[in-house]
């Protein structure tokens, strides 16, 4: 396992940040990569409260990791602080052990220097199966989606 720390600016104040880390419909179209699209099946943003998302790949050739071509994932929200940081538990949903276990995904958010969100994630016992080039391009993504999201006000 291994952890990943990807940061980003958002040019908005953290409460609009926050506020789409803790939304099933934000999240619905930020946290989804290039490539895929997204379906929040269950969401319960307060401490406990439990989640569950699936990623489906477009290309036909993709493989998923809890079907053909989708990566299911579920868990529950372990700490919530309102603008300030959000701690996800999660897992995939997979029968491949090598990708099994519980993984630990922090989400920080400050004021920037000069105005505006840093949003630092951190995803902690990430399975060595997953390559750490694509959680980091998969991250990055998500982060640009985030940013494009809050500072057009579509949300």
């Amino acid at each position: 396992m291994y952890t990943s720390r990807v940061s980003g600016h958002v040019d908005a104040p953290r409460a609009a940040v926050y506020r789409a880390l803790v939304s099933p419909e934000a999240i619905a179209r930020w946290r989804v990569p290039s490539g895929m699209s997204g379906e929040v099946h269950a969401f319960d943003a307060r401490e406990g409260g439990r989640f569950r998302v699936s990623l489906t790949y477009e290309a036909p050739d993709a493989s998923g990791k809890s079907s053909a071509h989708t990566d299911t994932y579920h868990g529950h929200f372990a700490r919530l602080v309102p603008d300030e940081q959000v701690v996800e538990v999660l897992e995939f949903e997979t029968t491949d052990p090598a990708l099994g276990g519980a993984m630990t995904l922090t989400t920080t958010l400050t004021d920037a220097e000069g105005g505006g969100t840093d949003v630092l994630m951190v995803h902690e016992g990430i399975p060595d199966a997953v390559p750490a080039a694509d959680n980091e391009t998969g991250t990055r993504t998500a982060l640009a989606n985030l940013a494009r999201l809050v500072e057009t006000g579509s949300f």
